[in-house]
């Protein structure tokens, strides 16, 4: 038996690991696969691999013979328990110096451990992203690598060759940090893909319920946006799905079930935000709004008895309408990316990672499935400032939002009159009229909570970091809580 010669080996041959063993085929790199379900080895090398390099194995521990040292071992698998269990199968096989790439969609935490864990046995671990979905897989997808460094110079060539690559040629992978610093930027990516996509649900159920546009018309109105500022491959599927028809003739989009499904990226990405106590407060409407729409049986019922408006718009321009969500979806959008980078920066300092965050817009500038013309435009921020606190202080993020933001507000204020749910769009303009005001409220927060559970306040007459606590009703003590920050 050849033993040897093999650049990687890869385990799961579902659709993605498939695909990613073609790429790498492609690429001139000789790959060994195995997958638990063996019947599924021989299915592939008979079928989509046929005719390549690619070799099959039976066994994990005929895998590992096929491969070239250091090995090269990717795990293409589920996320969680599964991932850890073939691990386990795997180490055995393995010696010092070899390493293990677990390229599924695993919680960062997850990844932290394992790095350490397999660290202590020698074995060097990449916790990667990986975005694209099936034909980034296959043509060209987003890589995000982190883990161990030593690592990275054994497996830099054959990401680099199979990622997607932007116009002057750089490929959209680079290494991101150690331990769960890459599948962390592919979970703030998973994030942001959720808040992208609700965006433009909301646009669309505004266009249709308050103009009563066609599919067709919709195709048309993404079909044109595509091709300025909103330039993205979710605005390009999007006008594809419009256009799409049935058997029947009708619009196929109007026949699918109003109920989303989620795979927990946005949910860890809300999560981790309050954890690190950043209001990354899109996403997680994001994630609400796909709870809100599971509960189909009770809105089917709700809409019986709960009265709205009607549901149509009177507006003197359609055309105007239509540009005023246009703008509210770019400035939404905006927002949303700004309070990812929020939570890639805190993550950052919580977890001692080096993000490069320009480099981070150029992973996802193509391959993956958030890619947009808008992208660059987030790595041109970061080329001139890379110590940029907020990508709304950049000249052209704020340029943009103060130009469009009194259509983004009509936009806003029509929906509420129709009854049309907007909660991404809603939640992106508060967040701005938050972060743009100088003194909010929470002086009478710091007040209640001092009056009810003796908390203590700053005051603006003295310096930060000093406490106080007032005795509000005469019947309070001097004894006060003890300060922390949740």
């Amino acid at each position: 038996m050849e033993q040897g010669t093999c650049d990687i080996g890869l385990i799961g041959l579902a659709v993605m690991g498939q695909n990613l063993v073609l790429n790498m085929n492609d690429h001139g790199f000789k790959v060994a696969v195995f997958n638990r379900t063996t019947a599924k080895v021989d299915d592939f090398l008979n079928n989509e691999a046929k005719g390549t390099a690619i070799v099959g194995a039976h066994s994990i521990e005929e895998l590992v013979k096929h491969l070239k040292r250091p090995r090269r071992v990717m795990l293409l698998v589920k996320a969680g328990e599964v991932t850890d269990k073939t691990i386990d199968q795997v180490v055995p096989y393995l010696e010092k110096g070899d390493i293990m790439i677990d390229g599924g969609n695993s919680l960062f935490t997850d990844t932290n451990r394992r790095t350490r864990a397999l660290g202590e046995k020698g074995i060097l671990f990449i916790g990667t992203g990986v975005s694209g979905g099936e034909e980034g897989a296959r043509f060209g997808p987003s890589i995000m690598p982190g883990g161990r460094p030593e690592a990275w110079p054994h497996v830099k060539p054959i990401f680099q060759a199979i990622a997607a690559k932007v116009e002057d040629g750089t490929p959209c992978c680079d290494w991101v940090g150690e331990n769960g610093a890459g599948h962390y930027v592919k979970m703030v990516h998973n994030g942001i893909e959720y808040g992208d996509i609700q965006l433009i649900c909301e646009a669309y159920q505004l266009l249709k319920d308050g103009l009563g546009l066609s599919a067709d018309e919709l195709a048309a109105i993404f079909s044109e946006w595509n091709k300025g500022e909103l330039d993205s491959y979710l605005i390009e599927i999007s006008a594809a799905i419009f256009a799409k028809k049935d058997e029947d003739g009708t619009p196929l989009l109007d026949k699918i079930l109003d109920t989303a499904g989620q795979k927990g990226t946005g949910k860890w990405t809300a999560i981790s935000a309050l954890d690190l106590g950043m209001p990354v407060t899109l996403i997680g409407e994001s994630v609400f709004a796909r709870c809100l729409s599971a509960l189909k049986q009770e809105r089917v019922q709700a809409a019986k008895v709960l009265r709205g408006p009607q549901k149509t718009l009177t507006v003197a321009d359609k055309k105007e309408f239509i540009e005023e969500v246009r703008r509210a979806l770019y400035c939404s959008k905006i927002i949303s990316y700004a309070q990812g980078y929020m939570l890639l920066r805190e993550a950052a300092k919580e977890n001692g990672w080096n993000l490069n965050m320009g480099g981070i817009a150029l992973m996802w500038r193509g391959g993956c499935i958030i890619r947009s013309v808008f992208l660059g435009n987030i790595k041109a921020a970061y080329d001139k400032n890379s110590k940029l606190p907020n990508l709304l202080l950049d000249d052209f993020f704020f340029g943009v939002v103060n130009k469009y933001q009194p259509s983004w507000r009509k936009a806003i204020v029509h929906a509420i009159e129709i009854g049309v749910p907007t909660p991404a769009f809603t939640a992106a303009l508060a967040f701005y009229d938050g972060y743009r005001t100088e003194r909010l409220p929470a002086n009478l927060l710091q007040a209640q909570r001092d009056f009810f559970g003796a908390h203590t306040y700053e005051r603006v007459d003295k310096p930060r970091g000093e406490f106080f606590h007032t005795n509000w009703t005469g019947r309070g003590g001097r004894v006060h809580s003890s300060t922390y920050n949740a």
